[in-house]
């Protein structure tokens, strides 16, 4: 995608295209109202309706993945993002167990968070409440379909997709069962809605439809969520880049890290939270970077490493450019570098980081605790892997994105990410004087 939106000849004429979304966004902002008023049951029917379709139509899921991954081979998509585009068994399993999940999580909305009363009587309280019309632009990933789906109806919103031309028929195959649950619930037919039209004016369109869309969160690569970004007349949630690094400290667990570093960048590198970039305290570089030469480059990671790093990692090291720092490689590339000491590993950090995820390997608890106040982004960890940077490894079931801009959410969006408070007052014929 171009650094802004491409307004290109729709397939259907522009005004038409127009129209049809605007007809979406009066749709969603009714059923956004409805939803609001929705009953917990309904939304925990509406999940369970959904687990049980997922499972049932697994075969139909497939089928219609299997005619986008053709297609996306035959384009010439790169691995990773076949990786992303592509629903197996074990994809579908998951999205229907993060239904049974979501639908176990307490509701948020009317909860309250607090309250206080005034010296003149007044009880002043705030107010989960839902943000009301969530539209979603995304790439590649049809389990992004259902994840923003349940998020977004369980905080009792309503939610437009638009999902990426590579991931259309399974999105589509997808919809319906979304249409068949919200049916099979009472709840309304607008509330999740998929916007088929491939064409990048829709995506424009939509960017300037704050009238009816209360939040845009664009999840996909940096050039879209900038162009999203720079065109949205609406907030907009960020999630730009995972440049995720791990610090290995003086004195730390060099096995344990071993296997830290190791799971970070090679489980799946195709991922916003796999480990871009290794960094070594110099007392610990002589004996740990060995092992990760032979144990990672063992695995086929290509390394980039400085020049104090170079002749420790073994065959598969090259020499490390400026271009190798603050870069997502989605790839078994890995960036390492030697560094001083923790001032300027956080430096570092504070450079060429993404507000993503970072970690520290380290036995020191005062360092750690440093640590995880001064390295600023949306998870900081302690001896354990960037991987679990995800809604449903921290316990929220699904997540919507990952959000490294700091307002209103920072990190994985799950259900509560999805409300905000507003204040309520309870009076008894209090006037102000």
């Amino acid at each position: 995608m171009s650094a802004r939106p491409e307004h290109k000849a729709p397939t259907l004429p522009y005004a038409e295209l127009e129209a049809r979304l605007h007809a979406m966004g009066r749709a969603a902002r009714e059923a956004s109202r409805l939803m609001a008023a929705a009953g917990p049951g309904a939304k925990t029917r509406f999940l369970e309706l959904l687990a049980g379709l997922l499972e049932e139509r697994r075969e139909l899921l497939l089928a219609a993945n299997a005619e986008d991954l053709s297609a996306a081979r035959a384009a010439g998509l790169d691995a990773p993002r076949l990786d992303r585009l592509a629903l197996t068994d074990r994809t579908i399993r998951e999205m229907a167990d993060a239904c049974r999940f979501v639908a176990a999580l307490p509701d948020p909305v009317g909860a309250m968070d607090s309250q206080w009363q005034r010296p003149n009587g007044l009880l002043v309280g705030r107010m989960r409440v839902p943000l009301g019309v969530v539209s979603m632009i995304y790439e590649a990933r049809p389990n992004v379909t259902i994840d923003a789906s349940i998020l977004c109806l369980k905080a009792g919103n309503a939610v437009l997709l638009r999902g990426g031309s590579e991931a259309l028929r399974s999105n589509l195959a997808l919809g319906s069962l979304l249409s068949e649950a919200l049916a099979g619930a009472g709840l309304p037919a607008g509330a999740v809605q998929l916007i088929d039209v491939t064409d990048r004016a829709a995506v424009g369109i939509l960017c300037r439809m704050d009238e009816f869309v209360d939040v845009l969160i664009p999840r996909g690569g940096e050039a879209l969520v900038r162009a999203v970004a720079a065109e949205a007349a609406m907030p907009v949630l960020r999630h730009f880049m995972g440049v995720c690094h791990a610090f290995v400290d003086e004195g730390a667990d060099l096995p344990q890290a071993l296997d830290i570093v190791f799971n970070g960048k090679v489980q799946r590198p195709g991922v916003c939270n796999a480990l871009e970039c290794l960094l070594v305290h110099r007392t610990e570089a002589a004996r740990f970077l060995p092992m990760v030469g032979e144990r990672l480059g063992g695995a086929g990671v290509e390394f980039r490493a400085c020049p104090r790093s170079l002749p420790l990692l073994g065959a598969r090291a090259k020499p490390q450019t400026e271009d190798d720092l603050g870069r997502e490689f989605h790839d078994l590339v890995l960036a390492v570098r030697v560094v001083e000491n923790m001032d300027e590993a956080l430096a570092h950090i504070a450079r060429y980081g993404s507000r993503h995820t970072e970690i520290i390997c380290t036995r020191d608890h005062v360092r750690a605790m440093r640590f995880l106040r001064e390295a600023d982004a949306s998870m900081v960890a302690v001896n354990a892997s960037t991987r679990f940077n995800d809604g449903g490894q921290l316990g929220l079931g699904a997540e919507i994105g990952i959000s490294t801009s700091k307002l209103h959410a920072y990190g994985p969006m799950g259900v509560r990410e999805l409300t905000t408070t507003k204040f309520v007052v309870f009076g008894q014929g209090q006037v102000r004087s």
